[in-house]
């Protein structure tokens, strides 16, 4: 029987290196699938808990949010597009126009992971993310979120019933409460056997080496 490794995936649907973190780990993980097999957890994490539904320009959230100009905000923008090609996602040009709430999206997710499984938690995972950075498609609007739903193959009207609700609502915020406290500030954080943490979006040789190094002291 192959180890098993335990992953807690600690992000926010509206980061774009969680995507890129994310691609970079499923790289890592078909590498040493005859190695190991790996349960991974979506965690929630809330880059803008406090953004009103309808979201901000992105250009303007950033410029105040880093103390940047436009033109450093694009030249950043051009890199992490080119970093989410690599880990499998075409951005769209703009990556994105606007930043959005994503607090809907967490307790969809929390859902998938505890009704359906890890694997549509999974699936249901990229597709929002593919809606956000590759669609440039609003978080806010419960159609786009249905469709990424639909395109995860998740139950539409179930979801819909989520959304249409305030289920999960407390879940998703002692969650987010939990890996706060934990001194998880910002993320990706990629919690390793509930033991070890790596933070970032990391290279897939770097997610190989500490699966390796993690086996072998195993």
């Amino acid at each position: 029987m192959k180890p098993l490794i335990k992953i807690d995936f600690v992000s926010d649907v509206a980061c774009p290196w969680c995507a890129v973190g994310l691609g970079n780990l499923g790289k890592a993980i078909l590498e040493l699938k005859n190695t190991a097999d790996f349960e991974v957890h979506f965690r929630a994490f809330e880059l803008n808990p406090n953004m009103p539904l309808g979201g901000q320009d992105t250009i303007e959230h950033l410029t105040q949010k880093y103390q940047m100009d436009e033109r450093q905000i694009k030249v950043n923008q051009s890199r992490i597009r080119d970093k989410a090609l690599e880990a499998g996602f075409q951005f769209h040009p703009e990556i994105r126009k606007k930043v959005s709430n994503t607090f809907n999206c967490h307790r969809l997710l929390y859902w998938a992971g505890q009704a359906l499984g890890l694997d549509k938690q999974a699936a249901l995972k990229k597709e929002l993310l593919n809606t956000y950075f590759c669609l440039d498609q609003d978080l806010d609007n419960q159609s786009n979120l249905l469709d990424a739903a639909k395109r995860a193959g998740v139950d539409v009207e179930e979801a819909k019933k989520i959304l249409d609700s305030n289920a999960y609502a407390q879940e998703v915020r002692h969650e987010e409460t939990q890996f706060t406290a934990m001194g998880i500030h910002s993320v990706p954080s990629i919690i390793i056997n509930d033991q070890f943490l790596l933070q970032g979006a990391q290279p897939p040789e770097q997610f190989v080496h500490a699966f390796e190094q993690l086996l072998i002291t195993n």
